[in-house]
C-alpha cells in the first residue's frame, strides 16, 4: 500500500509518501508546498493543488492520511487551514485516493504512544519508524509523514480484525 499523509496549511503544507509491506514501512519521498502571505488566495490554493497532484503522478499512493484541523482559539488561522485542506482534498479526489482523517492526537497517539507528545517525539518515531538516516525536515512534513504512519496503522489494525472474523 502506498499512503500520501498530508500536513495542511496556507503557508506550508507537508506532504510525506510511505509504503508499507506487512508491518513494514518506508518513507518514499516527503516535501513542503510553501506559499507567502502576499500571494492572492486562488494562487496559494492552486499551488497546493496543483503540487500535491504532481505528487500523487509520480509516486502513485492509493491511500490519503490528512491531519483533521484544530479549531483553538485563532478561528482565522482554522479557517486559512481548511481553505488548504479543502485544496489537498481535491487533488486526492480527482485521483480516486480513498480518504482516512485523523486528528492531531490520534496521529501521536499512534506514531509516539501518547497523543500528548511534542513534535521533537513525532520527529524522533518518524526517523525511527521509516530508518532515516536524519530528520525529516522540516516540521510539516514530518507531520505528514506520521499522518501516513498512522494510517498505515490503523489500515493494518483492521485488516487483522476483519481476518479474524473470517476465521472464526
Amino acid at each position: 500500500m502506498v499512503i500520501l499523509g498530508i500536513d495542511p496549511g496556507l503557508a506550508h503544507t507537508g506532504w510525506g509518501v510511505v509504503e508499507t509491506r506487512g508491518s513494514a514501512c518506508r518513507a518514499r519521498a516527503y516535501g513542503c508546498v510553501t506559499t507567502t502571505a502576499g500571494e492572492p488566495i486562488d494562487v496559494r490554493l492552486g499551488r497546493i493543488c496543483r503540487t500535491l497532484s504532481e505528487v500523487i503522478e509520480k509516486y502513485g499512493p492509493t491511500e490519503l492520511a490528512i491531519e483533521s484541523i484544530y479549531f483553538g482559539e485563532n478561528t482565522k488561522s482554522a479557517i486559512a487551514t481548511a481553505q488548504a485542506r479543502g485544496a489537498a482534498i481535491v487533488a486526492c479526489s480527482t485521483a480516486g485516493l480513498s480518504v482516512g482523517e485523523y486528528t492531531p492526537m490520534q496521529i501521536k497517539q499512534a506514531v509516539v504512544g501518547t497523543g500528548a507528545a511534542d513534535k521533537h517525539q513525532v520527529t524522533y518515531m518518524v526517523r525511527s519508524i521509516l530508518a532515516l538516516d536524519h530528520d525529516p525536515r522540516p516540521d510539516h512534513a514530518a507531520d505528514a509523514l506520521a499522518a501516513a504512519v498512522c494510517h498505515a496503522n490503523v489500515t493494518r489494525t483492521k485488516n487483522l480484525g476483519q481476518a479474524r472474523r473470517v476465521l472464526t
